[in-house]
């Protein structure tokens, strides 16, 4: 099983929000709902570029920027994260059977050290962030390096994504994908299960992507 974090296990993207429109605001302007929308799992580096193209000021430094986000969201990781619906249930049943376990996400180490406090690190067998790969989502490298650390086939592998960005990253990597929109629609694509929550995935929905009887 391989987990996207932001948006899909927790609900992390409104406290992204804030981050954002904050500095937004301290450069003396406003990001746009579709700027927003199009940074959602992409890189910093990527969601940076988007945000001074939006607000006019291409000049800024996107790493000067990337450190002012970081720091505001560990903040807010550290007092605001909360689990998506149905979310810690089914990852509570997926490592209840047993089930190889990965967390596959844009956000960095950091980040997701912070996370890791309300996700549990035992939740997971192994974790790919953003920053440890060399090519983020949606390039197929962050879940095709999951599958590798878990010495399972990309095949065989279920992966959980809220986002276009994700969606084309496990797509690409050649895993089964089931899709829960959190922030931004996403269109029917082939290859891919929609659901409208967690709440209506178990282990016999997941078993069923692969085309293999309950686990």
């Amino acid at each position: 099983m391989l987990f996207d974090m932001d948006g899909t296990l927790v609900d992390s993207e409104k406290l992204w929000d804030i981050a954002l429109y904050e500095l937004a605001t301290t450069y003396g302007g406003t990001l746009t709902a579709a700027a927003r929308r199009a940074m959602i799992g992409t890189s910093m580096a990527a969601s940076m570029r988007l945000l001074h193209d939006d607000l006019g000021q291409p000049e800024r430094d996107q790493q000067v920027s990337a450190e002012w986000i970081h720091a505001r969201i560990l903040e807010l990781f550290r007092t605001g994260l909360r689990w998506r619906p149905g979310a810690l249930t089914l990852l509570r049943a997926v490592r209840a059977a047993g089930i190889p376990t990965a967390l596959v996400t844009s956000s960095g180490r950091e980040l997701v050290e912070v996370a890791l406090d309300t996700l549990g690190r035992g939740s997971f067998d192994a974790v790919v962030c953003g920053d440890e790969v060399d090519s983020a989502k949606p390039h197929p490298e962050p879940y095709l390096t999951a599958a590798r650390l878990l010495g399972v086939p990309i095949g065989r592998c279920v992966a959980i994504e809220d986002s276009p960005t994700g969606v084309a990253s496990a797509l690409a990597a050649g895993a089964a994908v089931l899709a829960v929109p959190a922030e931004v629609p996403l269109p029917p694509t082939d290859g891919v299960h929609q659901v409208e929550s967690l709440t209506a995935a178990d282990l016999e929905l997941l078993a069923a992507l692969l085309g293999e009887p309950p686990a």
